[in-house]
């Protein structure tokens, strides 16, 4: 009446969803770690220990911290819609707190994992959060 025997394919598929899972995981991690490396470099660029990149909460503190002032600004990542302007925010500003400008935000925002490389390893050096800010005042005080 039923045939309850296990097709040779249903088996084959589960084991090739595994294999698939599994690299999948193994290259988020392998990204993982190396996001890592790189906000630590940029954390000790800015003076904060390295060590606050690998705390999950600490490190998005610390970013707003390092790009915009106040760290306490990434609560507003759990808020809908925000969150999209404020992660757009947040990468511009951090572009400009290491003396970068508007292309290099945009290769932030959606090249984050290479950008965040260059912005770690390269030579630039932290200007402080308000470092855009400071070109509009001298640029307002020679007019």
């Amino acid at each position: 009446m039923y045939n309850y025997a296990y097709s040779a394919y249903d088996t084959g598929m589960a084991a090739a969803l595994i294999a698939l899972a599994a690299a999948y995981w193994f290259v988020g991690l392998i990204l993982y770690v190396i996001t890592v490396m790189a906000m630590w470099k940029i954390f000790t660029k800015a003076g904060i220990a390295g060590w606050k990149s690998i705390v999950p909460l600490l490190n998005t503190y610390e970013l707003f911290k390092i790009a915009m002032g106040n760290g306490w600004l990434f609560l507003l990542l759990f808020v809908p819609i925000v969150n999209i302007v404020m992660g757009i925010m947040l990468w511009v500003k951090l572009a400009r707190a290491f003396g970068h400008g508007a292309g290099f935000a945009v290769g932030l925002i959606f090249l984050n994992t290479i950008f965040i490389l260059i912005l770690g390893f390269e030579s630039s050096s932290y200007q402080g959060p308000l470092a855009d800010q400071k070109e509009v005042g001298s640029f307002e005080q020679t007019m």
